[in-house]
């Protein structure tokens, strides 16, 4: 196709006035009698509709101007620039929509539902099953998007559709009910919404393999479902959004631990599960003191390296400055942190019919991996140091010195670590100790680590830096100097250690070589503590993972399993070193219990804090 160059602009359009090309080449002058006819044809148009009115005998079609019909349309190029004479302008006149009354007006789509009641707007958050979405912008019946949809657009929405009519007509059921009203269950039109969509959601991202089947049968069971069962199934929705407190309380009481032994007896058994440093070394367990060789050969690679760090969250590659860099100020290079605080998981296979490939997503966003860079953002990059030699640079291992037993021989210590990155690595900045087996506060510190904080971890740790704002400095009266903002929070001030040495100090006073030290994955308390210790008791070793090290068990996931216990549910306030520290020493404890049962069912005795096994029957040989 050539270039018009506009040489076609002086001559005049064979097909005007009927021409309707938006880049006609030709010229388009405007001539009067074609704006005449237009405001012709408008208002033969115009008489010939039917007025519509109202009650009063009013019209409701409002006629509008001729001049807000006009929409002039002016084209400058090139072409006009060089001939004057050829300028154009052309005026359209369009016949506007018929007006409508919008009060009659019907809207496609599901039924609204009924406004919840006063009551369940009062609620708290915690007992919504869904937030309130009243307040914010409104949803519609479109499925969401996500990665891999197991069925077709239009199918999902169908099916939502469904799942929403039954709801709907539940939900007007509960609302209908005189004889016993519960205005706490009703939902809202939007509230219906976003629990049918997040319903479907899940059956997509869980079961895609079998996604049609799952969504019938709940269908099905909607449609078949009576209103008692409906409040059943509300109840149980509103519980499971309640406060971690208010669950205790409707599911009861956790499993108890009965061991049959005194609180000596069940000290003296710990001889029996204590686990060994040296063939768990491989693993992040320091059984000796690195030598001065080693440490020194640590130091060159350090120096070499140029304090060039990889990110421990999303593996950026970046600088540290200790003592700040001059021209900024700044700790760090590389600017922002993007990454994903929960580790990729793998969705469980819940049907042996299930034989898809499914893919592993982050837990605190449902992303899949490689999709997104990440969810949360930090101030800055930071690092961690798993080297014993390079651990040693900034703080030496220790083993636990030997003195008198002073606190007495019948008592075990369970300990916590809170740690939170500086410009060191990962350093300890609170340190928690309570008696075995019966949970007594022995030290609980805050600890002011030697490297400049790049980040507390609060998400993890619960340390908070107001927390250090109010920490009281170590051997101080915690009752002088509290305002009424600090005995009005229900977080308990804490007394800060200067340094983790004097912490570590603290610690060395309570344990002895031969004390049993008590955690979960001490491998990491130990090596924050620079402590060498040889008798250790972790929960990782008593409960294995099925594939071995270096897989492990959380310390949540084990007091669920074996105690029906929830722990660590603060969410953004991080977890309780106390909390952690006693449910470690439960789960010891629970060993404790099933070792000493089978070991009585084989005919084992306890006497004096010792353990005798069966004495085998003799048999006795008859005198000649």
């Amino acid at each position: 196709m050539f270039s018009s160059l506009g040489l076609f602009k002086e001559i005049n359009c064979p097909e005007q006035p009927h021409c309707s090309l938006t880049g006609c080449i030709f010229a388009h002058p405007v001539l009067a009698t074609l704006q005449t006819d237009a405001e012709d044809d408008i208002k033969h148009t115009t008489s010939r509709k039917r007025q519509r009115l109202n009650e009063d005998g009013d019209s409701l079609d409002m006629p509008a101007p001729i001049s807000r019909l006009r929409s002039p349309v002016t084209k400058v190029d090139n072409a006009t620039a060089k001939f004057p004479t050829a300028s154009v302008t052309t005026s359209r006149e369009i016949s506007p929509p018929p007006l409508r009354d919008e009060a009659k007006v019907k809207v496609k789509g599901p039924t609204p539902a009924p406004k919840c009641s006063p009551e369940h707007q009062n609620l708290p958050s915690t007992l919504r099953a869904t937030s309130p979405a009243d307040t914010a912008s409104p949803v519609s019946l479109n499925p969401k998007m996500i990665p891999h949809p197991p069925a077709a657009h239009a199918i999902r929405m169908q099916l939502i559709t469904l799942i929403y009519e039954q709801m709907l007509r539940l939900n007007e059921e509960a609302q209908q009910d005189r004889e016993h009203p519960e205005p706490a269950l009703l939902l809202s039109g939007q509230e219906l919404i976003l629990e049918a969509l997040k319903e479907e959601e899940n059956v997509a991202k869980q079961s895609p393999a079998v996604y049609l089947n799952v969504i019938k049968l709940r269908i099905v069971k909607l449609k078949k479902m009576k209103l008692a069962d409906w409040k059943k199934e509300r109840f149980k929705r509103i519980a499971d959004c309640a406060p971690v407190d208010m669950q205790v309380k409707l599911k009861g009481k956790s499993k108890s631990i009965e061991t049959g032994l005194s609180s000596s007896e069940e000290v003296a058994f710990l001889s029996r599960i204590l686990a060994k440093q040296e063939p768990l070394a491989k693993y992040g367990y320091v059984p000796k003191t690195p030598t001065e060789e080693e440490v020194a050969k640590a130091r060159e690679g350090v120096e070499a390296a140029q304090a060039w760090e990889i990110c421990d969250r999303c593996k950026t590659r970046f600088q540290v400055f200790q003592g700040r860099r001059e021209e900024d100020g700044a700790l760090t290079s590389g600017g922002q942190c993007s990454y994903h605080p929960a580790k990729p998981r793998r969705p469980q296979q819940r049907d042996k019919a299930d034989r898809s490939n499914k893919e592993p997503f982050f837990a605190c966003c449902n992303e899949s991996v490689g999709e997104s860079p990440g969810c949360t953002k930090a101030g800055s990059h930071v690092f961690k140091v798993s080297d014993p030699k390079r651990l040693s640079l900034s703080m030496p291992f220790k083993v636990t010195p030997p003195k008198v037993i002073t606190p007495g021989p019948d008592r075990a210590v369970c300990f916590d670590c809170e740690m939170g990155y500086t410009t060191i690595g990962l350093e300890l900045i609170r340190l928690t100790a309570v008696s075995w087996p019966n949970g007594e506060e022995l030290l609980d510190v805050l600890v002011r680590p030697l490297g400049e904080i790049l980040d507390l971890n609060s998400r993890f740790s619960g340390v908070f830096p107001d927390d250090y704002a109010n920490a009281i400095p170590r051997g101080g009266d915690n009752t002088d100097c509290e305002g009424e903002e600090k005995r009005q929070s229900s977080k308990p001030r804490l007394q800060l250690a200067e340094s983790p040495f004097v912490a570590r100090d603290l610690l060395f006073e309570l344990i002895t070589p031969e004390t049993p030290l008590i955690g979960h994955a001490l491998d990491n308390d130990l090596n924050a503590t620079r402590i060498i210790h040889p008798s250790l008791v972790d929960s990782v070793l008593l409960y294995p993972h099925p594939r071995g090290l270096p897989l492990r068990h959380g310390l949540k996931a084990l007091m669920k399993t074996h105690l029906d216990r929830d722990i660590q549910m603060g969410g953004v306030d991080g977890h309780d070193s106390k909390e952690d520290a006693r449910a470690a020493g439960d789960l010891a404890r629970l060993k404790v219990a099933d070792m000493w049962k089978a070991m009585k069912r084989d005919g084992w005795t306890v006497r004096e804090k010792e353990f005798f096994p069966p004495i085998p029957n003799i048999p006795t040989v008859a005198k000649p």
